[in-house]
């Protein structure tokens, strides 16, 4: 895929991705965002993200980001990233659909491809390594490479989970070379937590519950108690990991509230899981080691459904 080519006459060029951003949703998109305006300054290129944590404030572009999607004049390309448009925020959704081009740029194994042009790896460590291959390295800055560089960090867990590749080592190499500051961005971005959120994250290790023999870990934080602590979702990220890094753990499973009877699931394994197929059952996606979902009931509800795929996918390694 050339990226510039398919961008070509474009006098407005839209980017997004999908809802409840992470790491490597907002970095892709801003990296792309930043290409977009330093080789097509004639364009109008915009961002249309759910507003990210404010822990990626200092990427370039961030301020730009709009969330209200109230553009209604139609775009020449559409470019969806990290994610397939269902899981786009619905009023990004409405503008993607009057878009003359579309365009789905992913690593996710349960994308099968959307749009009029799709370019779906699912061997790549994240969508900010994607949009490293894709770019024009002579238009290559600072500013895009830690764009590019969160993107990589927050998907792989700093390079530690298993979808880091050498390709992942050697372009993580070439990045920190611009010579942004590179340690500081993994301590705040990756690490750093607020007080908070250390509260939270102790509140869900205290009322964690183990299941399947021990194998399996799950907890969970209703609205009520989201309330007490005053955070929403983007407080939340990470805690799963936290969970999965449990010595004896093949799966860790952490839920919210979302609304009534309605919890976001997120998913975390070694070897013996594929969560990815888990979490697709329940109508979600992601990684074979990282996956997730939106599942309706009661917690035991939600749990018990979850924990026949997951014995269903361990059975498969005996």
């Amino acid at each position: 895929m050339n990226i510039l080519q398919e961008c070509q006459g474009a006098s407005r060029i839209a980017v997004t991705g999908h809802v409840r951003p992470d790491g490597d949703c907002v970095g892709s998109c801003l990296a792309l965002f930043q290409y977009l305006q330093k080789m097509m300054p004639q364009a109008r290129v915009q961002v249309y993200l759910e507003q990210p944590a404010d822990i990626f404030s200092g990427i370039r572009g961030y301020d730009q980001i709009d969330s209200a999607c109230e553009d209604t004049d139609p775009y020449d390309v559409f470019f969806v990233l990290d994610s397939v448009p269902e899981r786009m925020m619905e009023p990004a959704k409405k503008i993607y659909d009057r878009a003359k081009k579309t365009v789905n740029i992913d690593h996710h194994i349960s994308n099968e491809g959307a749009g009029d042009l799709s370019w779906v790896v699912p061997e790549a460590s994240s969508t900010a390594e994607l949009i490293y291959e894709l770019i024009d390295k002579s238009a290559m800055d600072a500013d895009i490479a830690m764009a590019i560089y969160i993107g990589i960090i927050h998907d792989t867990g700093v390079f530690q989970y298993s979808n880091t590749s050498p390709r992942t080592m050697e372009i993580g190499a070439q990045l920190i070379g611009y010579g942004f500051d590179f340690p500081r961005l993994i301590l705040e971005t990756f690490y750093q937590r607020t007080y908070v959120q250390s509260q939270v994250l102790g509140r869900v290790l205290l009322e964690s519950i183990r299941f399947m023999d021990g194998s399996c870990i799950v907890s969970c934080l209703d609205r009520k108690t989201m309330d007490f602590y005053n955070v929403n979702h983007k407080d939340l990220d990470g805690i799963v990991n936290h969970l999965r890094n449990i010595k004896g753990i093949h799966c860790a499973v952490f839920m919210y509230q979302t609304d009534v009877l309605e919890y976001k699931v997120s998913l975390r394994s070694d070897e013996w899981v594929d969560v990815s197929k888990v979490a697709a059952f329940f109508g979600g996606g992601g990684h074979m080691r990282a996956a997730g979902c939106t599942m309706r009931g009661t917690f035991h509800d939600c749990v018990n459904n979850l924990s026949l795929h997951i014995k269903e996918e361990m059975e498969k390694q005996e």
